[in-house]
């Protein structure tokens, strides 16, 4: 591995050489929902929409016209665990990357037209999702496998939590939560160490002037149960389910054999689900499977869209097929197959400066430290067919799930 840990002016920044035509830079804060008490619920997400919208020397426009000029990629997003700023361009304006990360980060307006104009848009952003009946049946498996927890909470807030913010609300929440003890910066790309170091020290070094803290979250009561099932209407033709499970968090040895699970049930066509599903019985246009893993705690949803008369059908057929993986092991040739497709896709989209760019970021939140592709990719590889039954066996109990779905009105 390439990568190079080093602290910068008290600023943990990861270099990740790489010989491309373009850069990388990454911007992670340890800082999302879960970590907001309930009456500041969407405040991480609205505070990453307003570090778009000017510094004190630069107006919001001159922002994205100073990447996007260079024809680069701006953007950011807001998740459970952090919030993520970064830039994509050519590999000549890393400068103008890391400067205006840096400006942003450290000076942000938080004007109150730009403040009232930006609420406005994140409410009109929770609408769409609320019109949107996938969403809202992944919004609504989430309450219930997490109820009493900000995990079960919407990211981007509601309504009545946002009316009651304001810029100082902002402000006050961005000095105790934007601290180099809880931000990592990730360059990958093409660059000079000692010129990007120097770039970093000299855009970062206002960040020791912020108060370090280390957040907390609340943790999950795995002896509160998740809720059942949950169900909606909305004016659509499909029926929308959202099947959860929760599983293992990040740092845990089986999250390797949960992973292979995971692609072995959905991802893909060739994919267990998609195969019985769609192929065999045209139950549903699609059916996928996915596994995230949080800091304590992970969570592995199916998902489908489909007739309404079809939900019952297809619900059985997935249910077969999650008793199939408790009661017989894996065969070795789907195994080395599904492991086989799992490294090549790592691989694969590691050949992109972003994804070597979001994947040791993430790391370094999740795990604190840098990570090499190749531990990931052995943990994969040294999967038995004995651990993926086993992972199924704990995952897959009935106390342990929870249905959520939008029907037609």
């Amino acid at each position: 591995m390439d990568a190079k840990l080093v602290t910068i002016g008290g600023l943990r920044t990861a270099f990740v050489p790489c010989e491309a035509e373009s850069v990388a830079v990454g911007l992670f804060v340890a800082s999302g929902s879960r970590h907001e008490p309930a009456k500041l619920a969407g405040i991480s997400h609205l505070i990453e929409h307003m570090l778009f919208k000017g510094t004190p020397t630069r107006p919001a426009l001159d922002i994205t016209r100073a990447i996007e000029g260079r024809g680069g990629n701006f953007n950011a997003w807001t998740s459970e665990d952090s919030t993520c700023y970064y830039a994509h361009l050519p590999c000549e304006y890393l400068d103008e990357a890391v400067d205006i990360l840096a400006d942003m980060y450290l000076n942000a307006a938080l004007a109150p037209d730009e403040f009232a104009r930006e609420r406005e848009v994140v409410l009109e952003e929770i609408k769409m999702y609320e019109d949107d009946p996938g969403s809202v049946a992944a919004e609504n498996l989430q309450s219930a496998l997490f109820p009493l927890n900000p995990l079960g909470r919407p990211v981007a807030g509601s309504g009545a939590t946002l009316s009651t913010f304001t810029p100082e609300t902002l402000r006050a929440y961005i000095a105790s939560h934007y601290t180099a003890a809880t931000t990592v910066l990730v360059i990958a790309g093409r660059f000079v160490e000692e010129d990007a170091t120097n770039l970093v020290r000299r855009a970062f070094q206002s960040i020791r002037t912020r108060r370090a803290r280390k957040l907390s979250f609340k943790k999950i009561d795995w002896d509160c149960p998740p809720v059942a099932e949950v169900s909606a209407t909305k004016d659509v033709k499909q029926t929308q389910l959202a099947l959860g499970y929760r599983t293992f968090g990040v740092e845990d040895p089986r999250r390797y054999a949960a992973t292979v699970m995971d692609a072995i049930l959905g991802r893909g066509m060739s994919s267990r689900l998609f195969q019985e599903v769609r192929e065999k019985r045209g139950l549903s246009y699609d059916i996928s499977s996915r596994m995230q893993f949080f800091q304590d705690v992970g969570l592995f949803t199916i998902t489908a869209g489909l007739d309404p008369r079809q939900a019952g059908a297809t619900l059985a057929t997935v249910d077969r097929e999650l008793r199939r993986l408790i009661e017989k092991k894996v065969g070795a040739a789907e195994l080395k197959r599904t492991k086989e497709f799992l490294v090549g896709n790592f691989r694969l989209s590691h050949e992109r400066v972003t994804s070597k760019m979001f994947y040791h970021g993430a790391m370094l939140l999740s795990r604190g430290r840098l990570v090499d592709p190749e531990e990931e990719i052995d943990g994969v590889r040294a999967v038995t067919a004995e651990e993926v039954q086993a992972v199924a066996r704990e995952i897959f109990t009935p106390g342990n799930r929870s249905l959520s779905r939008v029907d037609p009105k």
